[in-house]
């Protein structure tokens, strides 16, 4: 019986792998963690007879203890109750969490010795160096979600990475791919939100309309990998139907295809090394037609240039890029600033913190990483409480 824990349950990732669990016999589930959907967290642990349920919300504590009472399942709230569910025992852990919050009960998994199934980016983007030596140390494994980086993995079973030439990443486009800069400049809340391809939570649906997602994705390509900046690339794909490219040495290239279904990662990290029957749509090619491939457009979409820069940096650098992108989405959402102000403030935070020798000072420490990410934000709240032009 394998002891499974899910970290983010009640997310977009954490419903596909309820889905999918939920389907298993051979699963004892150990720990399910959510934010304020309290009903659904609580009918999820109920269907799964979770061993604890955990809301990262003190204040949700009270609902969830009524919503389970009863059903044996233990529960508990906030930041260090999340922490504790990652140190109880189990061999493979979904992390589905949003944002930096994931990094630390990441860590803890792995500290485990767990698999880890990572859909949480930010995690190696704030902190590769350290999510793999945590894994090597303690015998963890560190298993790619994101349906991007399960294509590439998946596309190098069997190869030496030293023949890689080089990694497409695709990009669906968003709602905004044909949009102009200038109707970017208005671009609302409300549009933002609306993803054509994939069904998602609201902040990674609009990371994904101002390609936020995307530069995420480029950086966490790099930790994961080790590959070269200038050999990773992203190409627009509207249908989202090849998920990545290898390219070879010798100029072939191997791509991983499938229907936008995030069952598609998650059953194959689930199961791995094996493959199972996954309850998802089969691609039929014939009646598709035909697909699509555009070069991205940096001047419209500068999350990809503010990607390639940060790569190069190095350090501490995707740490900073990724607090003051969660700030900048905040900003957006509580309709502070503008959707291209989103790019500006990143950007304008990281020109901030380069005169500070920690931002390329090599990730070594959970508290260094912790103290840039602080600091970013603070810097990036200063910024966004001034014009923006």
């Amino acid at each position: 019986m394998r002891r499974v824990s899910v970290f983010g349950a009640t997310g977009s990732v954490g419903e596909n792998t309820f889905d999918l669990l939920s389907r298993r016999a051979d699963i004892q589930v150990v720990a399910l963690t959510g934010g304020r959907n309290i009903a659904r967290l609580a009918h999820q642990a109920r269907a799964l007879r979770a061993e604890i349920a955990v809301t990262a919300h003190d204040d949700c504590y009270d609902a969830l203890r009524d919503a389970l009472a009863g059903s044996g399942i233990q529960v508990a709230a906030g930041t260090q109750a999340l922490i504790d569910a990652a140190d109880r025992p189990a061999d493979w852990v979904m992390s589905a969490i949003v944002g930096a919050a994931g990094l630390v009960p990441g860590l803890r998994a792995l500290s485990q010795g767990a698999t880890l199934a990572l859909a949480n980016k930010e995690s190696l983007v704030t902190a590769g160096p350290l999510m793999l030596a945590c894994a090597a140390r303690h015998g963890g494994r560190i298993l790619p979600v994101d349906s991007e980086h399960s294509a590439v993995f998946q596309a190098l079973v069997g190869e030496d990475i030293a023949a890689v030439d080089r990694v497409v990443i695709t990009a669906s486009g968003g709602p905004f791919r044909a949009w102009t800069k200038a109707q970017l400049e208005t671009a609302t809340l409300a549009q933002a939100q609306v993803h054509p391809s994939w069904s998602m939570g609201q902040r990674i649906t609009i990371d994904s309309a101002s390609m936020f997602n995307k530069a995420l994705e480029l950086i966490e390509t790099r930790e994961f990998f080790g590959l070269d900046p200038a050999q990773i690339e992203t190409v627009v794909h509207p249908q989202s139907i090849v998920h990545a490219l290898v390219g070879f040495r010798d100029g072939a290239m191997m791509a991983h295809m499938g229907m936008p279904d995030m069952r598609h990662a998650i059953g194959y990290a689930l199961n791995w090394p094996a493959r199972a029957d996954l309850p998802v749509p089969r691609l039929d090619l014939a009646a598709l037609g035909q697909l699509q491939f555009e070069a991205p457009d940096p001047d419209r979409f500068p999350a990809l240039r503010l990607a390639r820069h940060v790569m190069e940096l190095r350090g501490h650098a995707g740490t900073a890029f990724n607090a003051a992108k969660e700030v900048a989405l905040d900003e957006f959402i509580a309709g502070r600033i503008g959707f291209m102000d989103m790019a500006r403030l990143v950007e304008r935070t990281l020109d901030r913190l380069m005169s500070d020798s920690a931002l390329s000072a090599p990730v070594q420490a959970l508290e260094t990483v912790q103290a840039m990410d602080q600091m970013a934000r603070r810097v990036a709240c200063d910024l966004a409480s001034r014009p923006i032009v």
